[in-house]
């Protein structure tokens, strides 16, 4: 991944009705939701979830298939685990990361 795409990325999850949906299909994984799923599941209605829809495939991070009659959407899993990767690339200078806040204990 390249910073222009993890920039894309982040900024399509960098509003809430996305990042909710976002969330809603990697709950789904790879069964997938149709928009009418997710806009009664989310209650955002089908034109502004058609929206959204379209800005999170354009960063990439959703896929869309037609099944019959329906259109499925799906998380674009490895495309979010390269925004992660990304996003860690540097972290603890390449050793294994225990990240910890200081004064806090992890468990």
């Amino acid at each position: 991944m390249n910073e222009k795409a993890a920039v894309a990325a982040l900024a399509a999850l960098a509003q809430d009705a996305r990042l909710r949906i976002f969330r809603a299909l990697i709950g789904a994984a790879d069964l997938g939701l149709r928009p009418s799923q997710l806009s009664l599941a989310l209650g955002i209605p089908p034109s502004t979830l058609s929206f959204h829809l379209k800005e999170l495939a354009q960063a990439g991070l959703v896929s869309v298939e037609r099944e019959s009659r329906h259109l499925i959407y799906r998380p674009a899993v490895g495309h979010m685990n390269e925004l992660i990767a990304y996003l860690t690339d540097h972290c603890c200078e390449g050793r294994v990361c225990g990240l910890q806040l200081e004064g806090s204990a992890m468990t």
